[in-house]
């Protein structure tokens, strides 16, 4: 029998998001969770340790992440409640649990992140270090997500080199970028559309389980002031009403949780590999001042050599310094490509489960709902009918 740290054991990292917590009043409230991890890996103080976090510390996991990984599709978080009423809702409260406890997991599958120093740090450290931790990390880790689309937009014009002096595309134009390109602003906006309608639907089962709910009430209250057959008619009426009110109010929580949020996680998902190309954007345009820069000092090394040899030993330094740079930009460059290529291929197996899982759910839980809702109405028919019989006119 292998012990389940034996080195020998496979390699795994299991990690829950439990237990949401209120903590705090006002606008000094916040949710705290429970992070259960886990884990046979060695370098992890033990096979399971649990910590409390709260969503500033995700937020510290992802923006580490972000800064370090360059050319990884870091996965999205959960952005924040703008409505001040639904920040702690039940419903508000279990979706934020739900998001995070994908955002952490996929971490833990990921087969670069998963041995982030970061990572271990987040699942092992106290709440006192993990707070000292947040308020060190300024600058670079605290740019916001409209910052970076903002960048994005920005390199992706076309500006002026100064150096030439005529202007140089600094976007990357090879076939394959194009083509990605392409594919991830295409399917942003179909996946938006789809999380759109898929809000509409659940915000219609809501409105019709309302009106049943509605309508049930208003039938027992006619059927109390009827007699006989007729005002059971009208009570039965209302009560299957309220019954299905129920139903649908449970299939749009279901909607909600297992369909509109998977749609909105994968618009996330798509606006995440957008910041990672702002990433390969920057690195690209870096990459060609530094080419240029280093010509341009090669060229003035070779002038030295021909009227001010006194000047040629500091030059020849520069140049050689500009140029270790310009190569380490380069090979900076050819990494993020190389890891985006691995990254899309990864990203669109997991879409492809995911959104499976999530239409599958769709069409089970729309199929349960008209069958519950045909066998609700069905059964109620034979008393209907005999109220309706000319007997009892």
């Amino acid at each position: 029998m292998q012990s389940p740290r034996s080195p020998s054991a496979q390699p795994f990292l299991s990690v829950s998001v439990t237990d949401p917590v209120k903590l705090g009043n006002g606008v000094q409230a916040y949710i705290s969770y429970r992070v259960i991890t886990k884990t046979n890996i060695p370098e992890y103080q033990g096979p399971e340790k649990i910590v409390i976090r709260r969503y500033n510390d995700f937020v510290w996991l992802h923006d580490r992440l972000f800064e370090k990984y360059k050319g990884i599709f870091i996965p999205p978080l959960p952005e924040k409640s703008a409505v001040e009423k639904f920040r702690f809702s039940a419903e508000f409260i279990e979706m934020r649990r739900q998001a995070l406890d994908i955002f952490v997991n996929r971490i833990a599958l990921h087969p670069e992140l998963r041995h982030s120093d970061d990572l271990r740090t987040f699942l092992q450290a106290d709440e006192e270090t993990m707070e000292r931790l947040r308020s060190q990390d300024v600058g670079i880790f605290k740019k916001k997500p409209a910052d970076l689309m903002q960048i994005f937009k920005d390199v992706q014009s076309k500006v002026s080199d100064v150096i030439l002096g005529k202007e140089k595309p600094v976007e990357e134009t090879t076939p394959e970028y194009e083509k990605l390109k392409r594919y991830i602003y295409e399917l942003e906006d179909h996946l938006a559309e789809a999380q759109k309608q898929a809000f509409r639907l659940v915000k219609r089962h809501r409105e019709l389980g309302q009106s049943l709910l509605d309508f049930g009430r208003a039938m027992k209250l006619l059927g109390a002031w009827e007699g006989d057959s007729l005002g059971k008619a009208f009570s039965d009426l209302g009560a299957k009403s309220e019954i299905l009110s129920i139903k649908l109010e449970k299939e749009a929580h279901n909607l909600l949780m297992n369909f509109e949020e998977p749609l909105k996680d994968y618009v996330r998902a798509v606006q995440s590999i957008k910041a990672t190309m702002t990433e390969r954007a920057n690195a690209f345009k870096h990459q060609c001042e530094l080419v240029e820069l280093t010509k341009l000092k090669e060229i003035n090394l070779d002038k030295l050599m021909l009227v001010r040899s006194d000047r040629v030993g500091e030059a020849e330094i520069e140049y050689k310094e500009l140029k270790a740079e310009s190569e380490e930009a380069t090979q900076r460059f050819e990494t993020i490509v190389r890891l985006m290529n691995e990254e899309i291929v990864r990203f669109q197996e997991q879409k492809t489960d995911d959104m499976g899982l999530a239409f599958h759910e769709f069409a089970k839980g729309q199929a349960k709902l008209e069958n519950d809702i045909a066998d609700a109405w069905r059964g109620l028919l034979p008393r209907l009918e005999t109220c309706s019989s000319p007997s009892h006119r």
